[in-house]
């Protein structure tokens, strides 16, 4: 398992450079090329959010509320309470601003990729419009691209994979709910590795759960999580609120510490992927950013692609809410949280174990309020990633035969519950990292059709 972890993480380091630039220097066209416009117009967008616009007549299947929801069930998910843990662990406090810098400007690329995905709608095997990369591809571009849209889908189904979530889920249900309690923990051995019995028990219980819902479909994946995303986002920001309350005092070093360590060329444990320098904690804050809110990676727009809407330009307007939310508000309270309470600097934990350990310091019992976050997250997020998975499949194989992937999906929830974390990480760094250049190349390509859209639909707004 360690030479195979060693390898995954050098395939993820050297993917990861040239689709950083991508992502980046991507948003940053999009940003430029539309004028700044979509910015103008974000009070807009959230009025469209809450309803204001909603048109029950136009094709689709969802809602705009529940499509957005159906993509922050994924992207407000473990990343926001492990990943930015591991960011902060590895490169500082400075990671942190780095990844505000993604997420501003993947608002952007959320705008263009997401309206591209409601402009070019395409029917499945069973005549239903969908939309996402794949179709945007298939339908706007030539023949001789098709071949990139196959290669979204491949990547999509490794990359949906739910071993992340359900790996910290389970994780965490054994720190905070096991441990402490004096339960032992239990081995079976498979070849030369070792696997916790609980963790796989836990896995199977898991499974269970999430097989009530996505068996059902988008419908009620997209009603499942219209409940589920206000109640995880509340109580998230109710918990960390305590936490900087408690440890008000630290705040305002914290704040000027994230952005004087983001230029910073030292790295407070010595990790020899960082190596002490910059660009390191660069990519490391734009890796994390973009698997938290997936800007550029082209899980939204599969999402607003099944929105009902006859006005492509709001589905873009309200993707382009889901990094904001996702990032610069979770991901920088859980961040704060980790940083004020000074337990981002224990060495040898990351991930959700370290974000434990800021709730336990912060207030009594905090750990199982952490839990129950947890929890909620990673429980939205299996519902989230099933729908992209399946459809991705759907797409290379016909609708009428994608509902295996459910049951490989719902098998692979107790693989993640008993593997290592890092494997885990890596390998969907490397499927995520894939995932956005089919995305992100036609967006470039079709840019010029999402401003022109934009020019009319504001004229006519104006």
């Amino acid at each position: 398992m360690q030479e195979v972890n060693q390898f995954l993480s050098a395939i993820a380091a050297y993917t990861w450079w040239p689709v950083l630039f991508l992502i980046i220097g991507g948003g940053v066209f999009f940003l430029v090329y539309s004028g700044f416009v979509q910015y103008t117009y974000f009070s807009h967008a959230l009025q469209i959010l809450m309803g204001k616009f909603e048109d029950s007549k136009g094709p689709g299947q969802i809602s705009p509320y529940k499509a957005l929801s159906t993509a922050l069930a994924s992207t407000v998910g473990m990343g926001n309470l492990s990943g930015v843990a591991a960011a902060i662990a590895m490169g500082g406090p400075g990671a942190l601003f780095w990844m505000w810098v993604t997420s501003f400007i993947g608002m952007s690329t959320n705008f263009f990729t997401s309206t591209l995905a409601s402009m070019y709608r395409g029917k499945d095997s069973t005549g239903e419009l969908q939309g996402g990369p794949m179709y945007v591809i298939r339908e706007a571009m030539s023949k001789h691209w098709q071949p990139m849209a196959t290669f979204f889908c491949l990547c999509c189904l490794v990359g949906m994979l739910p071993i992340f979530q359900a790996n910290q889920l389970t994780q965490a249900i054994v720190d905070i709910g096991l441990k402490p309690a004096g339960i032992e923990e239990k081995m079976f051995m498979i070849g030369q590795s070792s696997f916790s019995v609980h963790k796989f028990v836990i896995g199977l219980l898991i499974t269970v759960l999430v097989s009530v819902v996505i068996i059902g479909g988008i419908k009620r994946i997209g009603s499942w999580a219209g409940r589920l995303v206000p109640v995880m986002i509340v109580l998230h920001f109710i918990s960390v609120a305590v936490i900087l309350i408690v440890f008000s005092d630290q705040l305002p070093y914290y704040i000027k510490l994230v952005f004087t360590d983001a230029f910073s060329a030292t790295n407070y444990h010595g990790d020899p992927f960082l190596g002490g320098v910059l660009g390191g904690i660069i990519m490391l804050g734009v890796r994390r950013a973009t698997f938290s809110n997936e800007a550029g990676i082209g899980t939204a727009p599969m999402a607003m692609g099944a929105s009902i809407s006859t006005e492509p330009v709001r589905e873009g307007l309200i993707s382009m809410l889901s990094p904001v939310i996702d990032t610069l508000l979770s991901c920088s309270l859980t961040a704060f949280a980790i940083l004020v309470t000074g337990v981002w600097q224990t060495e040898g934990i990351s991930g959700i174990t370290l974000t434990s350990l800021a709730y336990r310091s912060a207030m009594p019992y905090g750990e199982y309020i952490l839990l129950l976050c947890t929890f909620v997250f990673a429980i939205s997020a299996l519902f989230s990633y099933s729908y992209y998975g399946r459809k991705a499949l759907s797409y290379l194989i016909g609708e009428e035969r994608s509902q295996w992937y459910d049951y490989f999906y719902l098998s692979m929830i107790v693989v993640g519950a008993i593997v290592s974390m890092d494997l885990v990480l890596n390998l969907i760094d490397i499927a995520f990292a894939l995932m956005a250049i089919p995305t992100m190349l036609s967006g470039f390509i079709l840019a010029p059709k999402v401003k022109a859209e934009a020019k009319r639909y504001f004229a006519k707004l104006r």
